[in-house]
C-alpha cells in the first residue's frame, strides 16, 4: 500500500488549484482523476468568464472567494502566459421594470466587496454596445475572461513542478478509515493519506459513500449554448447579460466572448436526471433566438449555430433556492474534506479555494473518525 499526505479526488480546476497550493506547502500529494485528460467535465464546458462577485449573498463563500479568488486568477493569469482580458461587463436592464433589479446587484455587489461597479443608463450603453437595446444597467469593469484549456495546462504544470502525483484514467471504487487518517482504493491499487479531498465535481456524492463518507446529494444541472457566425459576431463586443433569471438556477441566458473572439449565448438551466448527458434533446436555436433577440433586436435565427454544452454540479433541486459551496470535514469521517457544488463562480474562486482548504488544514484539530 502506498502512503501520502494528500490525496485529491478530481483533476479539475479546483482540485489542481488545492493540489498545487497544499504541495506548495510541502505536502506530498496525488491526484486521483477517473479520466485520461484533466478537467474535461465541468471546468473545460463553462463560458471562461472571470466574475467579479456582484451576484451572490453577502458574506458566503461563493461571495468571498470570488472576490478574492478573481485577483489572484488574474495575476496567475498573467505569471503563467495564460491568455486573458479584464475586459469589464455590462448587466442590462431590457425594460424599466427591470431597473429595480438592477439596483439590488449593484447594492449586493458593493456589499460584497465589488467597489469598482458603476450604474450607467443608455448612452454608456449604446457607445460600448451599439446593437444592445437596453434602458440601464451595472458596469462590471472587474469582470474578464480567460482561456480555461490553457489555465488547466498552467494548473497541471504548476502541480508538476511542485511534485504532485498525477494519476489520469484512475476512478476511485472504494475506501475505509483507518488509525491515522483514510484508505483509497482505486481499480489498481491502495492509498492511504492523513487527508482525502473529495474534489470529484458531479460525482462528488458518489465518491463521498464509496470512500465511507457522509451522505448528500449533487443535482446536475445542465446548460447548453449557442454561438454567433463569425460574420455577425460584431453585434456583440464583449459580456453582457441581463437580469439574473427569477429561479435563481442561472445568471440568464447571456453573451461572452472568448479570448478567441468566439461569442456564444447561455448557458441554460435544465435539471436532469444524468450526470453525463450532452446532447440528448438539444434545444433548438429558437429558444436562444427569442432570449437574444430581447436585447439584441438585429440578430437573426440564421445568425446563431448551437454550441456546447455543460453541467452543473448543484447542492439544490430544482425547487430549492441558493446553496453554498461546501468545503468542509466530513460530519463522520473528518479526515475527508468535501469540495461539492463547486459550480459558478468555481472557476474564478478555484485558487482561492486553494487557499481555503490550506488554511482549514492548518487549522483542524488532532483527526479522530466518528461512528455514523
Amino acid at each position: 500500500m502506498n502512503a501520502i499526505d494528500v490525496v485529491v479526488i478530481g483533476g479539475g480546476v479546483a482540485g489542481l488549484a488545492v493540489a498545487a497550493e497544499l504541495a506548495g506547502e510541502g505536502r506530498e500529494v496525488c491526484i486521483l482523476e477517473r479520466h485520461s485528460r484533466l478537467g474535461t467535465e465541468t471546468s473545460s464546458r463553462n463560458s471562461g468568464v472571470i466574475h467579479a462577485g456582484i451576484y451572490y449573498p453577502p458574506n458566503t463563500l461563493k461571495a468571498r472567494l470570488c472576490v478574492e479568488g478573481r485577483e489572484l486568477l488574474y495575476e496567475f493569469a498573467a505569471r503563467h502566459g495564460v491568455p486573458h482580458e479584464r475586459c469589464g461587463k455590462l448587466i442590462v436592464a431590457a425594460a424599466e421594470d427591470e431597473c429595480s433589479t438592477i439596483d439590488g446587484l449593484l447594492e449586493r455587489g458593493r456589499a460584497n466587496g465589488v467597489s469598482s461597479l458603476q450604474r450607467v443608463g443608455s448612452d454608456f450603453i449604446k457607445e460600448r454596445e451599439p446593437h444592445i437595446r437596453a434602458v440601464a444597467g451595472v458596469w462590471s469593469p472587474d469582470t474578464g475572461i480567460i482561456d480555461v484549456d490553457a489555465l488547466l495546462r498552467a494548473l497541471r504544470d504548476v502541480c508538476v513542478g511542485r511534485g504532485v502525483h498525477i494519476l489520469p484514467a484512475s476512478p476511485v471504487v472504494g475506501g475505509e478509515a483507518a488509525s491515522n487518517g483514510h484508505i483509497v482504493r482505486t481499480a489498481r491499487e491502495s492509498i492511504a493519506a492523513s487527508t482525502v479531498i473529495n474534489a470529484a465535481g458531479l460525482w462528488a456524492d458518489e465518491v463521498s459513500l464509496a470512500i465511507g463518507g457522509e451522505r448528500f446529494r449533487t443535482y446536475p444541472c445542465r446548460g447548453e449554448y449557442a454561438e454567433i457566425i463569425p460574420s455577425r459576431r460584431h453585434l456583440v463586443r464583449g459580456l453582457v447579460y441581463p437580469v439574473p433569471d427569477p429561479s435563481g438556477h442561472g445568471l440568464g441566458v447571456h453573451f461572452t466572448r472568448t479570448p478567441a473572439g468566439a461569442v456564444c449565448l447561455g448557458p441554460t438551466a435544465v435539471y436532469q436526471s444524468r450526470k453525463d448527458d450532452y446532447e440528448s434533446n438539444r434545444l433548438e436555436l429558437g429558444y436562444f433566438h427569442k432570449a437574444a433577440q430581447r436585447l439584441v433586436p438585429d440578430l437573426k435565427i440564421e445568425d446563431l449555430r448551437l454550441g456546447t454544452s455543460g453541467i452543473r454540479p448543484k447542492l439544490h433541486g430544482a425547487d430549492q433556492g441558493f446553496a453554498d459551496f461546501m468545503i468542509r470535514r466530513d460530519r463522520y469521517c473528518p479526515p475527508i474534506m468535501h469540495l461539492a457544488g463547486i459550480e459558478s463562480p468555481g472557476l474564478t474562486s478555484s485558487l482561492a479555494i486553494g487557499r481555503y482548504v490550506a488554511s482549514l488544514l492548518r487549522q483542524s484539530a488532532p483527526i479522530t473518525t466518528a461512528t455514523h
